[in-house]
């Protein structure tokens, strides 16, 4: 009798211990994923269509996970809290995209548009139409290099280590072999030497605030016959001196013909949502990839018409219909434009985004050392 009790109870502990097991695993299963997105919140926000807890809010819908912010003050705090784990997701400029990839191992998930719907743009050494640089450049004879004949001129830079103004032209000049470093290899004020050995002492470096400051001034030291060559990106001459209304353009311009791009030497990335490889898993990646993607397929429409009726909300261009309950705020196109200041965004792989970008600036002495420091990486 006490041997058919004993093998009751145990029967019956089993069973209950089998039903909380059971529902220990449904609970498990209902738990939301989760996603942390590194950004710089603000404590107020004057417009409230920019709140990055629209872009939070929008991705928790389209995965239904559990989103959240993680706030930063810095693109250094962006890389190390995707380092460590603090968050999944982060946008950040090229520079800080590059010390995540080559120090750390983050990867490029996405990338940001340029208005011309570009990840990229490219940067160029522009010169006068009269110059021997320009007749190097369109005579056809692969025997006249025009970037050779930049040593001794008077070069017209945006700034100090600004991307398409100094570092990239420069990275350019010392990988090929135009140019040698001049000083310290470790150090990044070794630049100015090496920008002054090639070129000359007379070379336009300006701080802000000065005339010759920026895309602007690179040009206009250009055009004044300040210097013999302007670096900026692709763009920059006709944003000043081509406008649709000429009145639009500036005093100091020249006519278009008389600007001449050398070829493009590299091109600077747009801004990378980055992630860690080891924190993200790849089914995850893809879930968030997608959701992240079908902003671009989402537009705001005002009394759209279908067979006789009318819609205002967020149409959906993968599915060609309008969602008529949706708030303007949390449509596609308003959260790119307004919260992430893109136009759209794009699938890209982090050789492909930042390699040419890479293999420019990793000339540049000093320059690992120097974005640490920026962004305050302890060593």
């Amino acid at each position: 009798m006490n041997v058919k009790k004993t093998l009751t109870s145990l029967i019956v502990v089993l069973i209950f211990s089998s039903t909380m097991a059971g529902c220990a695993g449904n609970d498990d299963e209902e738990q939301l994923e989760t996603l942390v997105i590194a950004y710089q919140v603000m404590d107020d926000y004057e417009d409230p269509n920019e709140n990055p807890q629209l872009l939070a809010d929008y991705l928790a819908d389209e995965l239904n996970y559990d989103v959240s912010l993680y706030n930063v003050d810095s693109d250094g705090a962006m890389i190390e809290a995707l380092r460590f784990g603090n968050a999944d997701i982060a946008l950040m400029d090229g520079g800080a995209a590059w010390v995540g990839w080559q120090q750390y191992g983050l990867q490029v998930l996405a990338a940001d548009q340029k208005s011309d719907g570009r990840t990229y743009y490219n940067a160029h050494a522009w010169v006068l139409a009269d110059s021997e640089m320009a007749a190097a450049h369109i005579d056809g004879d692969p025997s006249t290099d025009p970037f050779a004949l930049l040593q001794g001129k008077t070069s017209c830079h945006t700034g100090w280590l600004k991307s398409a103004g100094m570092l990239l032209p420069m990275g350019y000049l010392i990988g090929h072999g135009y140019a040698n470093v001049v000083g310290d290899p470790n150090d990044v004020e070794t630049m100015r030497n090496t920008v002054y050995g090639f070129f000359n002492e007379d070379a336009s470096i300006p701080d802000s605030g000065t005339p010759y400051y920026g895309y602007a001034g690179a040009v206009k030291c250009l055009s004044e016959g300040v210097g013999d060559v302007a670096f900026a990106k692709d763009s920059t001459v006709a944003s000043y001196c081509d406008n649709e209304d000429p009145l639009d353009d500036e005093d100091w311009c020249l006519d278009m013909s008389q600007y001449v791009s050398l070829p493009a030497f590299g091109q600077a990335p747009s801004h990378s949502l980055m992630y860690n490889p080891e924190m993200l898993d790849m089914q995850s990646r893809t879930a968030v990839l997608n959701a992240l993607m079908s902003l671009n397929n989402q537009m705001y429409v005002e009394n759209y018409s279908v067979m006789g009726s009318t819609f205002t909300g967020c149409y959906d261009l993968s599915v060609h219909q309008v969602n008529s309950t949706s708030d303007k705020n949390f449509c596609g196109d308003e959260i790119l434009s307004n919260v992430l200041n893109t136009p759209g965004l794009t699938r890209v792989n982090t050789q492909e985004h930042l390699g040419s970008y890479s293999s420019l600036i990793s000339n540049v002495p000093g320059i690992s050392a120097y974005y640490d420091q920026k962004f305050e990486i302890p060593s």
